[in-house]
């Protein structure tokens, strides 16, 4: 076997990781569709689940993936890429990363721990 075992598992999980400095952005998930147009390419893709299809990632914010690297977890069911982030934003709600929700383990609340990069209302429209 050459890369994730897609037979094991339709859909992959993907951690995409900033390559600059290691900042956890996202997760996602890939099919073989989305693993082999990210190699031929080298601008990350994604499925994505609720529009069952593959998700070119930027292709409506125009903030692309760059894969700068990509590894597989030892049962070849987990996905790790890194990559250059363009325009600073990978979260759809305007974050640099989609972890932007610190929860204090004492009491369940969270707080937002980041700056918005851009307006999602700006980019996406208001539908």
């Amino acid at each position: 076997m050459n890369g994730p075992d897609f037979e094991k598992n339709e859909l992959i999980p993907v951690i995409a990781q900033n390559h600059h400095d290691k900042k956890v952005l996202m997760l996602a998930y890939m099919n073989r569709s989305a693993y082999e147009e990210t190699l031929r390419t080298g601008e990350v893709c994604y499925f994505s689940r609720s529009r069952q299809k593959l998700w070119r990632k930027g292709e409506s914010s125009g903030h692309v993936q760059i894969l700068k690297q990509i590894y597989y977890d030892c049962d070849a069911d987990a996905v790790l890429v890194q990559v250059e982030q363009l325009g600073g934003a990978a979260c759809h709600e305007g974050y640099e990363s989609c972890f932007f929700k610190e929860v204090d383990p004492t009491t369940g609340d969270f707080k937002i721990i980041a700056e918005k990069v851009f307006d999602p209302k700006a980019v996406y429209g208001t539908s």
